[in-house]
């Protein structure tokens, strides 16, 4: 089995984890790049954990700062008795502070990560330089799904617990992304898993909170939410994801006139940071380059008139 160059690359980048509390929860977050360059956090989906990014990270690390955080009830971070959309938001940005990201950073969420990417944008887009949604998407009102409120909808019984399995092997070997696809390297699908478990007594479990989905609303309001940002924004999309948050492009392109950029991935499904890392990380570093471009797109000209200035002269 051969190894990708990427693989072994991005191990090998020096980055450096931390740990800050937000409302009373421990969030464990990750860094690569120099401090002072422009700053971009990086979001998971659900039931995932910071490492989601290990593959696209150090890739973007040459020119950006970056951090990827564990959001609460995922991986290393602490649990809540309740989850929200701006508790999550205070953890995303308290993180962009902590990290260093500079005064203007790029919010990045994939997934459940960009529901809570909108949710950080809700709340903080006239900070921010941009915000890129990863294979999800806004629906219209009229065909809204709530992901969330499970124990209303569903009645789910409080204090679920993870199954325990006896050995490490056993456990690695349930290991699925939700949902489903072919081709992922089995070097990353390992990582991955690895990263998502943790010993217990009797054996090893999962990371994630199985009830973070009892309480928490999404909430209809996605779609003016997003219509009120005051960020650019821009989606990069899996050309064969069957994930139904991501299935609403079309309705963005149309609440923004055809003017949102919009990115698809070639062969690439839901989880397409794990499918085309490359193509990912070069796709969002085009963008993010492209619109600090335009943030200084007056000190830009600027030294550029300095030396037609020395040239004439």
């Amino acid at each position: 089995m051969d190894t990708p160059f990427w693989y072994e690359q991005a191990l090998k980048a020096p980055s450096q984890t931390d740990t800050i509390d937000v409302l009373g929860t421990p969030i464990r977050y990750v860094t690569w790049g120099e401090h002072g360059k422009p700053g971009v956090v990086l979001i998971h989906g659900s039931n995932a954990h910071r490492e989601w990014w290990r593959f696209v990270a150090p890739f973007l690390a040459d020119q950006f700062r970056v951090a990827a955080l564990d959001l609460s009830g995922n991986g290393d971070s602490g649990w809540r008795e309740t989850y929200s959309g701006e508790a999550f938001a205070a953890e995303v940005w308290s993180v962009c502070e902590a990290a260093g990201l500079g005064t203007h950073p790029y919010v990045v969420g994939h997934s459940f990560g960009g529901f809570v990417a909108l949710e950080t944008a809700h709340r903080h887009s006239r900070e921010m330089s941009g915000l890129v949604l990863m294979d999800f998407t806004v629906a219209p009102p009229e065909q809204y799904l709530e992901w969330g409120l499970r124990a209303e909808r569903e009645g789910v019984q409080k204090a679920r617990k993870l199954r325990v399995y006896e050995t490490e092997a056993e456990i690695l070997g349930r290991f699925r992304l939700i949902p489903e696809q072919p081709g992922v390297h089995p070097l990353v699908l390992e990582h991955m898993a690895r990263a998502g478990i943790k010993p217990v007594d009797g054996g090893y479990t999962w990371k994630f909170d199985p009830t973070l989905f009892d309480h928490l609303e999404m909430g209809i309001d996605q779609r003016d939410k997003y219509a009120a940002l005051k960020c650019p924004s821009a989606l990069v999309l899996g050309e064969h994801s069957t994930d139904e948050g991501a299935f609403f492009s079309a309705h963005m392109l149309e609440i923004t006139g055809g003017h949102l950029p919009c990115i698809t991935i070639p062969g690439t499904y839901h989880h397409l940071m794990f499918d085309d890392p490359m193509s990912v990380s070069m796709t969002l570093k085009a963008l993010l380059l492209q619109w600090q471009r335009e943030r200084h797109a007056g000190e830009l000209q600027a030294h550029l008139n300095r030396i037609t200035g020395a040239d004439h002269g």
